[in-house]
C-alpha cells in the first residue's frame, strides 16, 4: 500500500488534535451551561463527549498517521521504536510534536469562538498541586502502558474503544481529571472556561507527564520485554495485506 506522505500525517495531527480539544473545551461550556449548578454533572458531561469523540477521532484519523494527538505516545513510540527500526523517526517526532501542539491551541481557539466567547482568553484556574501532579502521573503511565500493551499483545483494533473508555474513567479516578497529554494540557491555557488550566500551571503538568511516560515505558518493557516490534501499530493497526506493507518494519505513520 501507499503510505501517506508526511505533510499527510502532520495534517491529521493537526486536525484531530485540533478536534479532540475541541471537544474538550467545547462540551465543558455546555456543560456549564446546561447544569449551571451541579458540577459532578458537568464532569460526566464533559467526560462522555470526551470519551466518545477521541474513539471517533482514532477511527478517522488512525489510518493516516496512527491517532497519536499527543507527544508523549509519539515520543514513546519513537522511542520504543528506535532498536527495530519501527515506530516515528526523530523528524516524524519533531514533526508530530508541533502539529499536536499548534493544532491543541487551534481547538480551544475554536470551542471558544462556537460558544461566542473571546478566541483566546487566558484561563485562571489554578491547577498547582502535588496531588493533581500525582494524578498526572498515573493517568499518563496508564495510557501509556494500555495503548502499547495493546499493540503489542495484537490487539490493537479495539484502541479506539479502549482508549475512549481510558479517558472517560481517568476523568473520575484521577484528581487531576486526567489531561495526560501535554499538547492538550497547552492547548486548554487558552481557554478560560470549564476545561481551562492556568498557562502558570502548564509546566507542573507537563512535568509529571513526562514522568509518567518514563514511568509508563519503563512497566511496558518490563511487561513486554519486545514491545518495540509493534510500535507500528499504535495507535490504530494499519491494514496490511501483504508483509511489503510493513517493509523495513516501518507502517503508515511511520515512513
Amino acid at each position: 500500500m501507499t503510505h501517506p506522505a508526511p505533510w499527510r500525517r502532520f495534517l491529521a495531527e493537526f486536525v484531530g488534535t485540533a478536534l479532540l480539544v475541541t471537544a474538550v473545551v467545547g462540551s465543558g461550556i455546555m456543560a456549564t451551561t446546561l447544569s449551571p449548578n451541579d458540577v459532578g454533572l458537568q464532569l460526566l458531561e464533559n467526560s462522555v463527549a470526551t470519551a466518545f469523540a477521541l474513539a471517533a477521532l482514532i477511527l478517522t484519523f488512525g489510518p493516516v498517521s496512527g491517532a497519536h494527538f499527543n507527544p508523549v505516545v509519539s515520543a514513546a513510540d519513537w522511542f520504543l521504536g528506535r532498536h527495530t527500526r519501527t515506530g516515528l523517526t526523530a523528524t516524524d517526532l519533531g514533526g508530530y510534536i508541533v502539529a499536536q501542539t499548534t493544532g491543541a491551541i487551534g481547538g480551544s481557539i475554536l470551542a471558544n469562538l462556537m460558544f461566542d466567547l473571546p478566541a483566546v482568553d487566558f484561563s485562571g484556574k489554578d491547577r498547582t498541586a502535588g496531588h493533581l501532579w500525582l494524578g498526572e502521573v498515573v493517568a499518563t503511565s496508564g495510557l501509556i502502558l494500555l495503548i502499547f500493551a495493546l499493540a503489542r499483545s495484537g490487539r490493537a483494533s479495539v484502541a479506539p474503544a479502549a482508549v475512549g473508555a481510558y479517558i472517560g474513567g481517568a476523568y473520575w479516578f484521577t484528581s487531576s481529571t486526567s489531561f495526560a497529554n501535554p499538547a492538550v494540557t497547552v492547548g486548554r491555557a487558552f481557554t478560560d472556561t470549564f476545561a481551562g488550566i492556568a498557562p502558570a500551571s502548564v509546566p507542573g503538568f507537563v512535568v509529571a507527564q513526562l514522568v509518567g511516560l518514563l514511568i509508563g515505558v519503563g512497566l511496558l518493557l518490563a511487561l513486554y520485554p519486545d514491545a518495540g516490534r509493534s510500535v507500528d501499530e499504535v495507535v490504530v493497526a494499519h491494514p496490511s495485506g501483504h508483509p511489503a506493507d510493513h517493509a523495513g518494519g516501518r507502517s503508515v505513520h511511520s515512513s
